[in-house]
């Protein structure tokens, strides 16, 4: 675990990724068709491109998520899952980001230990899945023994400064063990108290429209696309570094 509070920003290109680096991000999440789905696994070539940019393998986390629409996976979806973690980790991530659950709400320890084993070493991230279970502190001991080596949840709230008394919880819970990392509605105004009630690191996507909205034509989707804004993430930096100042 990093002994820094890590800022990450969620990106879904080169171009997003440089942008948060050079504005002061520790490391950026890599996924795809993030406002309408909440994220999706990246292409090869998307991933290759943010590695370059990084420069480190540390520093990119892949979302591996194959599809929108909860988190209970079949045996097919699992198998998928870890072709494309392994695929990953080859191409020189350092962290991948994914989760599971049964029926029931809880852990899926099956599929997260496949996963976990085809990491072969490299972070592994639960993401927000974590934040429908009925009984996240029972998931972090579980998470733990695992192997997970961080966690992603806004607390169960919208919003990750409204859900900020559960993540002192869990991270009270965690006690080290893994990683807990704010995110969900993170704005830079609420860095500074999350990092006061425990969070190990803060994720927001810094996202703005594209100032250019390109006609599309019938079949192409909404006009314009999702940028990484650098006024957000120098924001993010700032409020995180003013709140490390006084340690």
């Amino acid at each position: 675990m990093s002994v820094r509070t890590a800022l990450e920003i969620a990106v879904q290109d080169a171009a997003g990724a440089r942008t948060a680096f050079d504005a002061g991000a520790d490391r950026v999440e890599l996924c795809q068709a993030l406002a309408g789905t909440g994220g999706l696994t990246p292409s090869a070539g998307t991933i290759e491109a943010v590695l370059r940019v990084a420069g480190a393998p540390e520093r990119v986390a892949v979302l591996i998520r194959p599809r929108p629409g909860g988190f209970v996976y079949d045996a097919e979806e699992v198998a998928l899952v870890a072709a494309d973690v392994r695929d990953a980790v080859r191409r020189g991530a350092g962290g991948v980001v994914v989760g599971a659950l049964t029926d029931g709400g809880a852990v899926d320890e099956e599929a997260m230990r496949c996963w976990t084993d085809v990491a072969e070493g490299a972070d592994v991230v639960f993401h927000r899945a974590i934040d429908v279970i009925p009984a996240p502190m029972e998931a972090i001991d579980r998470l733990s023994r695992l192997g997970v080596r961080r966690v992603l949840t806004s607390g169960g709230a919208a919003r990750s400064i409204d859900g900020v008394t559960a993540i002192a919880e869990i991270a009270r819970r965690s006690a080290g063990r893994v990683e807990i990392m704010a995110g969900g509605g993170v704005r830079p105004r609420d860095i500074p108290e999350l990092v006061r009630r425990g969070a190990d690191a803060v994720h927001l996507s810094a996202r703005a429209s594209s100032s250019c909205a390109m006609p599309t034509g019938p079949g192409g989707g909404a006009e314009g696309y999702d940028v990484t804004d650098v006024a957000i993430v120098r924001a993010a930096r700032a409020a995180l570094d003013s709140v490390l100042a006084l340690r």
